[in-house]
């Protein structure tokens, strides 16, 4: 064999292996999610290669949505990590649970060690940390990022919220960042923190998400059943609300389903079963509150109020049986009252945020996280599905103070509940002679009073429980010592253990 021959099958060769490894990441889920990703990573430069475990998946969508790209595919994970540069970046987009744990077992195989594995699924925290300490036993680098926006977020910028092995960040940043939805000129993504980290702050985004729409979905049933107002009416005070303080993404689209009219000319909104579905994130939300102890008392009754929505049968017979108020109508000046509701809501989804980052500080602190408050606010400014004006006001008071113990104690928001509260207490308690629930407007007054008092009636509650289970308490005068009374005469001075909830 001559040498020029030698030469050709050599160049040919490394020709070969280069285009195999041309693909600057890989995305295992061709949902609609995945797909937009996919082709947003391609509008921004980057060679991305597609796998679905139904490999038809794939051809279909080279064929169509990705026909005329630089988006290429692999029928099996093998093929997959081989056209894949060093070190390979490979996205999850499937379902959380036993589909992220089989398809990393798929992997494994096939990488090498400073791979990188992506979860961008909406996995429970924990699972992410299990992950990312197991993988860094085999020297594989896991990230698990939080990804909302929905399919139109995922197509044109999302908000992302990476968080893992810090080792991964310097090679996924460029694409990240490059795809992500943007705040003027900055990007709405950033490195949230250690292992589990991104998928708690989306957790919490989730949680939030939950109490805004239950926020909104309150006052849309007070303008309906208490004023009586069209639902031309509501998008109308909707539209003013989005052009101030309240502007936000959810706002804008409350507006436009009010708006939407079915086929016969009727409000499609009111043909729908008023039964309302979760995928698990707020309800983790409750629940890590409760273990923590921090109230977020907004994104439990958010929670709590889908709950009770989808007890359809028992409310119908209810409805029945139940007595209320008579007339369930407003007789004051409705224009007032519609700017007192816009404060109600604007006051409330200020404590709503306020119990998030109370959280997420409590949950930085458990877990050695190193949490970028502002960032955060930042990340949620836009892409995602509570991105709102409102956040900004949040970057700016954790970039001024990154310490802030509490975002109600930021002048700004200081000023802004101080201003409204006069408002959100008239609602409620019209809300309460009109007969028309408010779990989340109710409960975000409830934690701004018990937050503002210097003295709760929990003494009487400590009493109480020594008195009928020797649970011990403390005295205002000495902190840290803890005392069992024989309340009764008829006791003994043995106490139970001690514990704080």
């Amino acid at each position: 064999m001559s040498q020029a021959v030698i030469a050709y099958i050599y160049l040919h060769a490394l020709y070969l292996l280069f285009w195999l490894c041309s693909a600057d990441i890989g995305l295992i889920g061709l949902a609609v999610m995945g797909q937009n990703l996919i082709l947003n990573m391609n509008d921004h430069g980057f060679t991305v290669c597609a796998y679905n475990r139904t490999t038809s998946k794939v051809d279909h969508f080279l064929e169509n949505e990705a026909k005329g790209t630089n988006i290429v595919g692999a029928h099996s994970v093998e093929e997959l990590c081989a056209k894949l540069k060093r070190p390979r970046k490979i996205v999850l987009l499937v379902k959380a649970g036993a589909a992220v744990d089989a398809f990393i077992d798929q992997l494994l195989p096939f990488l090498e060690e400073g791979d990188i594995i992506i979860d961008g699924g909406n996995s429970h925290f924990p699972d992410s940390i299990r992950r990312c300490d197991e993988l860094e036993k085999k020297g594989i680098l896991f990230v698990g990022s939080g990804v909302s926006g929905g399919e139109e977020g995922a197509r044109y910028g999302p908000s992302l919220m990476p968080g893992g092995h810090p080792d991964a960040w310097q090679h996924i940043k460029p694409i990240f960042q490059a795809i992500a939805a943007k705040a003027g000129d900055e990007p709405c993504c950033d490195w949230v923190g250690g292992t589990g980290a991104g998928h708690y702050v989306k957790m919490v985004h989730n949680g939030i998400e939950y109490g805004d729409m239950q926020l909104i979905c309150e006052v849309y049933q007070i303008m309906k059943e208490g004023l009586g107002m069209s639902h031309d009416e509501m998008a109308e005070v909707f539209t003013e609300w989005n052009k101030g303080e309240l502007d936000s993404f959810l706002i804008e689209i409350t507006r436009d389903i009010l708006k939407f009219k079915d086929t016969d000319g009727s409000p499609l909104v009111e043909k729908i079963r008023d039964t309302a579905g979760q995928k698990g994130t707020g309800k983790w939300t409750g629940i890590d509150s409760l273990d923590r102890g921090i109230p977020v008392t907004l994104i439990g009754e958010a929670v709590y109020a889908r709950c009770l929505s989808a007890l359809k049968d028992e409310r119908v017979r209810a409805s029945k049986i139940l007595d209320g108020p008579k007339d369930k109508k407003y007789t004051g000046d409705k224009k007032e009252f519609l700017a007192q509701l816009g404060q109600a809501l604007y006051a409330s989804k200020i404590v709503s945020y306020a119990q998030g980052f109370m959280l997420m500080r409590q949950a930085a602190k458990e877990n050695n996280w190193d949490l970028n408050n502002a960032g955060i606010a930042l990340m949620w400014r836009g892409g995602c599905i509570i991105r709102s004006v409102f956040l900004g006001k949040i970057k700016e008071a954790y970039t001024k103070n990154p310490q802030l113990e509490n975002l109600l104690f930021d002048p700004f928001f200081q000023e802004a509940t101080a201003k409204a509260q006069d408002a959100w207490r008239n609602v409620i308690a019209q809300a309460v002679l009109m007969g028309i629930p408010t779990p989340a407007l109710s409960t975000a007054l409830n934690f701004y009073d018990g937050l503002r008092h210097e003295k709760l009636p929990a003494n009487l509650l400590q009493a109480q429980r020594d008195y009928f289970g020797a649970h011990t308490y403390e005295l205002l005068d000495a902190p840290g010592k803890w005392i069992h009374t024989n309340w009764t005469g008829r006791g003994g001075n043995v106490s139970a253990s001690t514990y704080d909830a």
